[in-house]
C-alpha cells in the first residue's frame, strides 16, 4: 500500500492544477495523482477547442463568471512565461437578425458586471476586424479571447507538477475504495485527504463516496470540421448569439493557435462515457443507463432535450453544419470544409431530479474527500483560479 497525504483522481488541466495549488500551500506533503489512461490529457483537457474565454457569458452569480476573467489573465501570463503558442486574436459576437439583439445586449450587460473588457461595435467596425464577417446592425467585439495548444499547454503543466515532486501515476484506473484507501488495478493507496476531478466518471466515482446523489454525467460529443484555406485567412473567433437557456455557445468560427480555422463544435447526444468513434469504448452498462436517461428527457426536459437532439445529430451532415456556420461569414463553401478533427466528449452534468442540465460548476465535498462534479467550458479557461477556490474550500472542510 502506498500512503500520501493528498490523493488526486483525474489527470485533466483540473486535476493538474488542483495537485499544483495543493503544493504550492502544503510543500512537505506527499501528492499523488492517478490517471487512468497512459497520459495526462486524453480526453476532455486534451481535445478542447483551446480557447481561453473571456468571461462574459456567465451570469454574475456564478462560479464561471468569478473564474474565467482571472483565469483568462493567470493563463496567458503562464504561456508567456513558459514561451507557449498563444493567439491573441480576440472574438466577435454577431447577431443573425433583430430578434437577436436582446441577448446580445444580455451579453454586454454581464460582461460589464463581470469586469471583462467587452466593446459595442456596428457592422462597418465589426467587418474592419474581420472584412467577411455578417451580423445585424451590431455586434460585441471581445479583445482578450485568444487561442492556445491545450496538449502543448497540459504536457508543460505535467512537467510542473513532476518537478514540484508531486507523483503522477499513469495507467492507474479507480476501481472502488474502502473508507481512505482507494484501490486501482494494480495498487491500493491510503490517502489523508481524496480529490475526485475524474471529468466523464466524475459523477460515478462520487457517489462512491455518497455524493453526487441527484447528479448524472450526460456526454455529448462535440466534432470540429477545419478548413484547408491558409492560415490567417480568418482574423478573429467568430461566435453566434448563444441560446442561452442551455450551456452551449452554438455554431461558430474558431481561429486556432497556428492560425487556421474551424468550424463546430456540434453537441452530439453521445450513448456511452468514452463514445469517441465507431464501438470504441463501449460498455453495454453504460449504454444502456444512458440510453434510458435520453429517452426519459425525450418525455420531459427542462432544455427541449429531443429539439436539441435533433438539431445536433443533422450536423453530422458537413454541409448542414457549414451553411449554419455561413450564416456567420461571407464566402464560406462547402469545398473548403474537408476533415473532421479529433472527437471530444463534453462531461456535461445533468440534474436527473429536476431534468435540467447544470449551468456553472458543480462541487461537493466533506472532511475526507472532495468532488469535481462538473467542470465543463470554460474550464480548460478557469483552471488556475478554479483550483485555488477548491483548495479554500478544502481547507474549510478540513478545519
Amino acid at each position: 500500500m502506498t500512503n500520501c497525504d493528498f490523493l488526486v483522481i483525474g489527470g485533466g488541466i483540473i486535476g493538474i492544477s488542483i495537485a499544483r495549488e495543493l503544493k504550492k500551500r502544503h510543500p512537505d506533503c506527499k501528492i499523488i495523482l492517478l490517471e487512468k489512461e497512459k497520459q495526462c490529457g486524453l480526453h476532455a483537457s486534451g481535445r478542447n477547442s483551446g480557447v481561453l474565454h473571456a468571461g462574459f457569458y456567465y451570469s454574475s452569480d456564478s462560479l464561471k463568471a468569478r473564474f474565467t476573467r482571472q483565469g483568462n489573465k493567470q493563463l496567458n501570463e503562464y504561456c508567456q512565461s513558459k514561451n507557449l503558442k498563444i493567439n491573441k486574436c480576440g472574438k466577435l459576437v454577431v447577431a443573425q437578425n433583430e430578434a437577436e439583439l436582446d441577448n446580445l445586449e444580455e451579453l454586454f450587460r454581464r460582461g460589464k458586471q463581470n469586469g471583462v473588457s467587452l466593446n459595442k461595435v456596428s457592422e462597418a467596425e465589426a467587418q474592419d476586424i474581420e472584412p467577411r464577417v455578417k451580423t445585424y446592425g451590431q455586434a460585441l467585439f471581445s479583445p482578450t479571447t485568444a487561442t492556445v495548444d491545450p496538449v502543448e499547454v497540459l504536457s508543460s503543466l505535467h512537467k510542473d507538477i513532476q518537478s514540484d515532486g508531486i507523483e503522477v501515476k499513469t495507467g492507474e484506473k479507480y476501481i472502488g475504495r474502502n473508507n481512505n484507501v482507494v484501490q486501482t488495478q494494480t495498487m491500493s493507496y491510503s490517502a489523508g485527504y481524496i480529490i475526485n476531478s475524474a471529468g466523464l466518471y466524475a459523477d460515478v466515482i462520487g457517489k462512491d463516496f455518497g455524493f453526487s446523489q441527484k447528479y448524472s454525467i450526460l456526454p455529448f460529443k462535440g466534432l470540429y470540421l477545419y478548413s484547408d484555406e491558409p492560415p490567417g485567412t480568418l482574423k478573429t473567433n467568430i461566435y453566434p448569439v448563444p441560446n442561452l437557456r442551455n450551456p452551449f455557445l452554438g455554431t461558430h468560427f474558431t481561429v486556432t493557435v497556428d492560425g487556421k480555422s474551424k468550424i463546430g463544435p456540434t453537441a452530439i447526444p453521445a450513448f456511452w462515457r468514452e463514445h469517441y468513434d465507431g464501438l470504441n469504448g463501449f460498455k453495454l452498462e453504460e449504454f444502456v443507463d444512458i440510453f434510458l436517461r435520453q429517452a426519459s428527457l425525450f418525455t420531459f426536459s427542462q432544455f427541449d432535450f429531443k429539439q436539441l437532439a435533433w438539431e445536433e445529430i443533422q450536423k453530422y451532415y458537413r454541409p448542414r453544419l457549414v451553411n449554419l456556420a455561413s450564416n456567420l461569414l461571407k464566402g464560406v463553401q462547402s469545398k473548403n470544409y474537408k476533415y473532421w478533427g479529433k472527437t471530444g466528449i463534453r462531461a456535461q452534468l445533468l440534474n436527473v431530479q429536476e431534468k435540467k442540465l447544470e449551468m456553472d460548476f458543480v462541487l461537493e465535498g466533506d472532511s475526507k474527500s472532495f468532488h469535481v462534479l462538473n467542470a465543463v467550458s470554460p474550464g480548460f479557461t478557469c483552471a488556475f483560479p478554479f483550483a485555488e477556490y477548491i483548495c479554500d474550500e478544502i481547507t474549510r472542510l478540513t478545519q
